[in-house]
């Protein structure tokens, strides 16, 4: 059953559509990669998803027992954010807090599950040091366990590797990929198009035609349309 499924969706701002007349679904343990151009409306699509913008025609239906508040959320980091003056405990908990209710204090639960996301983002004993301190690659990965502890269903991940070198870089992808092999759908954003084709199960490319299909599908694509570009010519 689709997780999120978006019908004839308009989304933008002032009842200005940016994206016009998109469909698509996300199934459970799907990895979906969304490409365009800057300007081609991706965070206007995320803001969607996420119910920070209202759609300005057709729905982005949530379905599988799914709900908006379950979507882990890692956005692209400003200057500020990676400055942020606390302890990469109080950072992970923070991811927590939809899940406290009425509550006033994280409790034992959160609490162990900031320990066991930061243990699986391989950041055991973490929890008191400066986030301020850490590397841009273990910044993202706190971030990334503080995603985990608002849901370990969807995650959806803007740029996850932007500005991190080759080792963070991948290291980052290899957590991903196992994130989804033990079950949890990814919405990625990238312009990382080479590496995001390794691991993707679904290509959405938005901009000025849109496609959607799975990753076999738009790799099909892209080979008819470089070899109709090319004239059908061949070499040898």
């Amino acid at each position: 059953m689709a997780q999120i499924s978006c019908r004839n969706l308009s989304c933008g701002y002032d009842n200005r559509a940016v994206i016009k007349d998109l469909s698509f679904t996300v199934n459970g343990g799907d990895y979906l990669v969304i490409m365009g151009e800057n300007g081609a409306g991706k965070s206007t699509l995320v803001k969607t998803l996420l119910g920070l913008l209202k759609p300005i025609e057709g729905e982005a239906v949530f379905g599988d027992g799914l709900k908006k508040s379950e979507i882990g959320y890692l956005s692209q980091q400003t200057a500020v954010q990676r400055d942020f003056p606390a302890s990469v405990g109080e950072v992970v908990l923070s991811g927590c807090l939809p899940r406290l209710g009425r509550r006033p204090f994280f409790g034992k639960a959160e609490k162990a599950l900031m320990k066991k996301n930061l243990e699986t983002m391989g950041l055991s004993g973490f929890e008191k040091r400066s986030y301020r301190f850490l590397s841009g690659g273990q910044q993202q990965r706190v971030l990334l366990a503080r995603a985990l502890c608002a849901t370990d269903k969807i995650l959806l991940l803007d740029e996850p590797v932007s500005g991190l070198d080759p080792n963070a870089t991948e290291e980052m992808y290899a957590l991903i990929e196992r994130l989804n092999q033990n079950g949890t759908t990814i919405i990625m954003i990238s312009h990382d198009i080479t590496e995001s084709l390794k691991y993707a199960t679904h290509i959405l490319r938005i901009g000025k035609e849109y496609f959607f299909g799975t990753k076999a599908e738009y790799l099909s694509a892209a080979h008819k349309a470089a070899y109709s570009n090319d004239g059908g010519k061949t070499n040898g």
